[in-house]
């Protein structure tokens, strides 16, 4: 996974005139959307309202962390409003939207991975017929670590054979 190199208080101190996001091309991508400081935020914030609705881009975030990016998104849009912009944001202000957009990119990068859809072609046990199978990497995720953790405990479970 790309790690997004974020550099806000650097657009900041350069005077941008409000935040915008960086859009990946798609729903694959290894990047997700990027909050950064260049644009009208409010579109911004739309967009990622609309891509955290629509059920397949951030399927995989939770709804703990789908409500710290909204939280985050009306904390920023609150600051910038009682500022009037990012041109007139305090120092103390600027860290503060700087940490949300931090919070928010971490989140939605992470859920923007683990959302992506991976198919296989594949010939279940017994068959030669070979079927799609798709999951998320998340989905992958769990099932490899629930599988390993079964062989463990079936490593660690006593012999039922001759114990006497």
């Amino acid at each position: 996974m790309y790690k997004l190199i974020f550099g806000g208080l650097f657009l900041f101190a350069a005077g941008c005139p409000a935040i915008a996001m960086t859009a990946s091309a798609s729903v694959g991508d290894a990047k997700a959307d990027a909050l950064v400081v260049t644009s009208a935020f409010a579109e911004q914030r739309q967009a990622i309202e609309k891509k955290l609705a629509d059920g397949k881009t951030y399927s995989e975030i939770s709804p703990n962390q789908r409500s710290i990016v909204r939280d985050a998104l009306s904390r920023i849009s609150m600051v910038l409003d009682s500022a009037g912009g990012v041109d007139t944001l305090s120092e103390v202000q600027k860290t503060s939207v700087f940490n949300d957009q931090e919070t928010i990119n971490n989140i939605l990068t992470k859920a923007g991975a683990d959302s992506r859809l991976i198919c296989d072609r594949v010939a279940p046990v017994g068959s030669h017929r070979k079927i799609t199978s798709c999951s998320t990497v998340a989905e992958r995720r769990r099932a490899r670590e629930g599988s390993e953790g079964a062989l463990r405990n079936v490593q660690r479970a006593p012999s039922l054979k001759g114990g006497g």
